[in-house]
């Protein structure tokens, strides 16, 4: 299923793409007047130069890439970021560096990914009483561990 969504690019780097047929996510690039150092436990917004009208029933979700947080200890601050559908800013990416060393990045570097999905609103219906489960209250760990 494909989804129109509008789109303006004041950045110079291509539209979010796939880079696979079978990838669900899209990268996002940094739009920088000049690198970034970022110092372990330092967080930045970086911005991308992209904004997006998203349908209504739709929101975009910006999630680390996984190449960036093995190899340079960057994630996303907020994983996963939202965007909703009546959002028109810029698409910023809260970035932090996990790791021991400052990480640097620059201008067009793929940051991050944007997941598009549609959802359903919720409606609370208050009641006495919750349907019972095998699982029932029972929370973290209550499985085990093989």
């Amino acid at each position: 299923m494909e989804v129109k969504v509008q789109i303006i690019n004041k950045s110079p780097h291509m539209l979010p793409a796939y880079q696979t047929e079978g990838s669900s996510g899209m990268d996002l690039r940094a739009w920088l007047p000049e690198p970034v150092t970022l110092q372990p436990m330092a967080r930045k917004l970086v911005p991308t130069g992209l904004y997006i009208a998203l349908p209504a029933g739709f929101e975009a979700q910006i999630r680390p890439r996984s190449g960036l947080a093995i190899k340079k200890g960057l994630t996303v601050v907020n994983a996963p970021g939202t965007i909703d559908s009546d959002y028109r800013g810029e698409i910023m990416v809260a970035i932090i560096n996990l790791s021991g060393e400052e990480q640097v990045i620059a201008d067009g570097e793929r940051i991050a990914q944007m997941i598009v999905s549609k959802y359903e609103s919720v409606v609370w219906e208050s009641v006495a009483e919750l349907e019972e489960t095998d699982r029932g209250a029972g929370g973290f760990g209550h499985s085990g561990i093989k």
